[in-house]
């Protein structure tokens, strides 16, 4: 049966930055061996096939599969799948609430159906659907320089030190000493996988923004898995929080961090995370970005 399809860029607010995503909508009577291979089909970093919710006050239920595996909870698929709803509903502003296999997830959303350019586009801001942590694992800076082909200089910087995060998806997070070492880390799959493998399947690598108006600047690798880089990465930032705890005294009120990726391969990116530090503790966190609908068609499957 025809079944539509939109492709969207996430994380940015132009065509071709951010994060491709593709989303299959009317998904009823596809198994998980058909989700598969039309993500393989597809082949970006994510598809997200949307069904009927279980509960009917939601608005609808979402799987998400890279070209590998399904995922329980991605970033990117949350904001495009929550920004494209609003436009299939003719929502300018409201609340969606979408059903991911990690759980419901909260999402407000504002939507544009017509810019004076012709664009569909607009933007979401969701509630991270679990509070992170952080795993106490010893992870030494010189395994972290051989796997991304960086001098031991480069790893660290003040007292942020290389640390698994996790809320909803793990995470290896490596700060680096600055920008030009973030443009010039190489991920070596083997080293990774003989060296860093145990701690989770991705990298994510951040420093402080020197030269933009963000406040750090991120490149997410995961070559457990294969894929080379990533554009965006909102699951990774729904982590942050606690990783930036972990190294930083942060007073006690809401906290407002811009985050900047993608920028090495191309593909501009930006996601905005909020997040609520109460008695020296993070008590929740919102991720938010833009997105813009790049094309539309029909699978014959």
């Amino acid at each position: 049966m025809p079944r539509r399809y939109v492709t969207l860029d996430v994380f940015t607010t132009r065509p071709f930055g951010g994060n491709p995503l593709a989303v299959v909508l009317d998904a009823q009577g596809l198994d998980d061996a058909a989700m598969q291979q039309i993500a393989r089909e597809f082949n970006v970093s994510e598809t997200v096939f949307v069904l009927p919710p279980k509960n009917k006050a939601n608005r609808a239920r979402i799987r998400i599969f890279t070209v590998a595996h399904e995922m329980p909870f991605a970033g990117h698929p949350t904001v495009g799948a929550a920004v494209l709803l609003a436009l299939e509903d003719k929502l300018a502003t409201g609340t969606l609430r979408i059903e991911e296999t990690i759980g419901t997830i909260t999402c407000e959303v504002a939507a544009q159906g017509a810019t004076p350019a012709g664009a569909r586009k607009g933007s979401a801001v969701f509630t991270a659907p679990r509070k992170g942590e952080i795993e106490e694992v010893n992870i030494s800076r010189a395994a972290c320089a051989e796997a991304l082909s960086l001098d031991e200089s480069d790893i660290g910087f003040d007292a942020h030190r290389p640390i698994v995060a996790n809320a909803g998806v793990p995470f290896l997070f490596v700060p680096l000493a600055d920008l030009t070492a973030l443009a010039r880390a190489r991920p070596d799959e083997a080293a990774f996988i003989a060296s860093l493998g145990g701690f989770g399947e991705a990298l994510y690598l951040y420093t402080l923004d020197e030269e933009g108006d963000a406040d750090f600047r991120a490149r997410m690798f995961s070559p457990g898995l294969g894929t080379e880089e990533d554009p965006a990465t909102g699951s990774a930032a729904a982590a942050f929080p606690w990783v930036l705890l972990d190294a930083e005294n942060r007073v006690d009120g809401h906290h407002k961090v811009r985050i900047d990726q993608g920028f090495e391969m191309g593909r501009p990116s930006r996601v905005d995370l909020g997040f609520t530090v109460k008695g020296g503790q993070v008590t929740g966190a919102t991720i938010g970005g833009g997105a813009v609908v790049i094309a539309e068609g029909v699978l014959h499957i």
